[in-house]
């Protein structure tokens, strides 16, 4: 990102300070009627969280006919998809290394519903480091969640809990290939600990990259919105018109730590891609091509190290060599980089950093093939590598 863009990304998360401030004052604004909730429902409440049956859900109230067709739609949009929509609540257990004293931080974000097993979408930075995860249902039933997998890079989690399948009303998915700019949408989640909160906007622009949460790694091709985010909308979903889920709410553009209309969420052809084997082995499987290290010029990137047996190896390319040497009756290693094959591109396209480099990997499965063309001896060469998985 240029350093002339005064605009900070940070994550939609909200910390202890914030969650505690939010707490106290729903004590105080909390309506009457909130507080002496009718008995049927403390009833239905307590016979869900027992593992009861819900009772039958309430008949939608008519749609009023003096309402224009924007504010129909935004209502349909919002009673299809508000029950899907959960939130998520975390504690961590920091210690003070001054003090040598433990003490909770507390984290709030939203999740959406993917289906009736219980497994539940989000944010990585939502539950990251957190030691107790819980999950409200828009029912208000609370269920504790365990993380059945995730990735940093791509802020992605997945977590499950035990809750009653009539309780879970899976999101609608939509797609994300054919998103235009100008496209309304809408983000529905938990800002600053209100539950159920929707916002709209329009789709401000596509493919935009920002820094992930692994250090010198891009988090690309985004969307861009100005409906409005703010902390505690992470893992959201972002609707479209239909109330289809086309993206996942991850990241704000802000001086203050607030909404100004800069917005960024996950598309959902990635996510949707990835879920299944965050569910079946914990982790997204990345390509291998088994280079480890190199070394980034002028003239392209040398080769400095490769994982033994490794694709790379398998496929005849060549690092740096130890050399070992002599002098009088003493012997001692040198680095002989004579030998490295230099990358010049991958598939026609030229590479100029170690991390396009990467990218243009993981944009592959394992067992994919790719063409690497090298300068080694004078010449260009092409060298098909066959790509393992990590």
């Amino acid at each position: 990102m240029p350093r002339k863009r005064w605009i900070a990304i940070v994550s939609l998360f909200v910390g202890l300070a914030a969650g505690v401030w939010i707490a106290e004052d729903l004590k105080v604004w909390q309506p009457a009627a909130a507080q002496n909730a009718p008995a049927e429902a403390a009833r239905a409440t307590n016979e869900t969280q027992a593992g009861g049956t819900l009772p039958a859900p309430r008949q939608a109230a008519p749609m009023p006919s003096d309402l224009s067709p924007d504010e129909q739609r935004n209502i349909r949009v919002y009673e299809s998809a508000n029950r899907s929509v959960v939130n998520i609540d975390t504690k961590t257990v920091e210690v003070d290394n001054f003090f040598m004293m433990q003490r909770e931080a507390e984290g709030a974000g939203s999740g959406a519903v993917l289906d009736r097993q219980g497994h539940v979408i989000t944010n990585y930075h939502v539950i990251d480091g957190a030691q107790q995860i819980t999950v409200t249902l828009s029912s208000n039933s609370t269920y504790p969640a365990k993380l059945v997998g995730g990735d940093k890079e791509y802020d992605i989690a997945v977590l499950k809990i035990d809750a009653p399948p009539a309780e879970l009303f899976p999101i609608t998915m939509g797609a994300s290939d054919n998103l235009r700019v100008g496209q309304r949408v809408f983000a529905m989640g938990n800002p600053f600990g209100w539950e159920g909160t929707m916002t709209t906007g329009i789709i401000s622009s596509l493919n935009r990259d920002l820094p992930s949460r692994v250090e010198g790694r891009t988090m690309k091709a985004l969307i861009q919105t100005d409906a409005p985010m703010n902390p505690g909308n992470s893992g959201g979903p972002l609707l479209d018109s239909h109330g289809r889920m086309i993206g996942m709410c991850v990241a704000i553009a802000t001086r203050t730590g607030a909404n100004v209309g800069i917005g960024f969420a996950i598309p959902i052809d990635r996510i949707k891609t990835n879920i299944p084997e965050l569910i079946q082995k914990g982790h997204i499987v990345r390509a291998d091509i088994g280079i480890i290290d190199v070394v980034e010029t002028d003239s392209g990137l040398v080769i400095r190290r490769l994982k033994p047996d490794g694709p790379a190896a398998k496929a005849g390319l060549h690092g740096f060599r130890i050399v070992q040497r002599r002098a009088g009756n003493a012997a001692y290693n040198v680095v002989d980089r004579s030998n490295a094959d230099i990358i010049l591109g991958m598939d026609g396209e030229e590479i100029r950093s170690g991390v396009q480099f990467q990218d243009k990997i993981w944009q592959h499965k394992p067992g994919d093939v790719v063409t690497l063309n090298v300068y080694r001896g004078g010449k260009n060469v092409d060298i098909p590598v066959t790509l393992g998985g990590d």
